[in-house]
């Protein structure tokens, strides 16, 4: 093997079953599927009602609605979000998420977020 050649570990593979959720407020929990220093993916379950509070980060967000729907609000601008639809938060712009029928949503982050890493 060359020394350009990238070896892929067991570690490259990720099983949704065998991570453990984290509670993030009523009706929200959270799994931390992967990340490096450069990149993250979480997925973030949410009940009915559930609520994403408004927040900021100087991260770049990504965030797939994998099912559900969402009433999602973007420095100001608020957007109802249904299954397949995607939105993107530059930094520092404040964002958050209501919950409006129950749904996953997948994060990712660039960097990764080190205050999630306990």
């Amino acid at each position: 093997m060359s020394s350009t050649e990238t070896v892929i570990s067991p570690k490259h593979f990720i099983e949704l079953n065998a991570i453990e959720w984290q509670q993030m407020a009523p009706g929200v929990r959270r799994k931390i599927m992967t990340y490096d220093e450069k990149m993250m993916m979480v997925r973030v379950e949410f009940e009915t009602g559930g609520i994403g509070t408004l927040h900021q980060h100087y991260h770049v967000q990504v965030t797939n609605v994998e099912s559900g729907v969402f009433e999602v609000e973007i420095d100001g601008l608020k957007k109802i979000l249904r299954s397949g639809d995607v939105f993107h938060v530059p930094s520092n712009l404040l964002h958050g998420a209501v919950c409006l029928e129950a749904g996953v949503l997948i994060d990712v982050f660039t960097p990764m977020r080190e205050d999630f890493i306990v």
